[in-house]
């Protein structure tokens, strides 16, 4: 006989699941990404996190590159906008520091880094960061038609750099190759590439984050000295 203990429990006396909402939906597939990565993200896996069909889920997201956008967006609550409404500092400085803030969020969550290159989130976080670097690039009175290009280029610049280092991250061989870069570059002769070999010190120098600093400012100062034309 089946004691009282294991018998199966009939519907009517198992606790009521929680209504599906968006929020909801969002929150549990960022738990999903935390825990197994963004790959195992999809609509199918998420349904199942929430014991629902997946068809339930379309009613709030429309397909699984959405989902990956609303993942973006929440996490962008992450970037530190306080250089933006804090004098110290000149506005070059908060807006690197910015920029840099966006760029640690996807390096903590290197397979979204990825999905950033396409995903298009269109939230309240996403907002704010644009709102944050077009107030800072008008405080260094950037025309507003190159800060309006520049923006899309500052934020595709730190989305392909975390992308670049999160495959890089995951290759078994990545720092044996990096290894052999340094070596050849080292060792070229002066004589078939004499620029590489008188600048191969160069080449070589800075940290990742001097290096990420230098390419904000370089982009910065492009948008701020080259206009905009719409002539092919």
């Amino acid at each position: 006989m089946t004691s009282r203990e294991s018998a199966p429990r009939s519907r009517r006396e198992r606790p009521a699941k929680a209504a599906l909402t968006y929020e909801g939906i969002v929150a549990t597939a960022v738990g999903l990404m935390r825990a197994e990565g963004l790959q195992r993200v999809t609509m199918r896996r998420l349904a199942q996190e929430l014991d629902t069909g997946a068809a339930s889920l379309y009613v709030y997201v429309a397909n699984t590159a959405e989902l990956h956008a609303a993942i973006l967006e929440e996490l962008l609550g992450g970037v530190d906008l306080r250089p933006v409404g804090h004098g110290g500092g000149g506005w070059c400085d908060r807006l690197v520091s910015v920029l840099g803030s966006y760029t640690r969020v996807l390096f903590e969550h290197p397979s979204l880094a990825q999905s950033a290159l396409v995903a298009r989130p269109s939230g309240p976080h996403y907002l704010a960061l644009v709102e944050a670097i077009l107030a800072l690039l008008h405080e260094g009175e950037v025309p507003d038609a190159q800060a309006a290009w520049g923006v899309d280029v500052l934020l595709q610049v730190a989305t392909a750099t975390a992308a670049e280092q999160s495959v890089r991250d995951r290759a078994a061989d990545a720092e044996a190759e990096h290894d052999r870069l340094v070596a050849a570059l080292r060792d070229v002769s002066a004589v078939t590439h004499p620029r590489i070999a008188a600048l191969n010190t160069a080449l070589l120098s800075g940290s990742h984050e001097q290096r990420l600093a230098w390419i904000f400012r370089m982009v910065i100062n492009g948008a701020r000295s080259t206009p905009v034309t719409t002539e092919a």
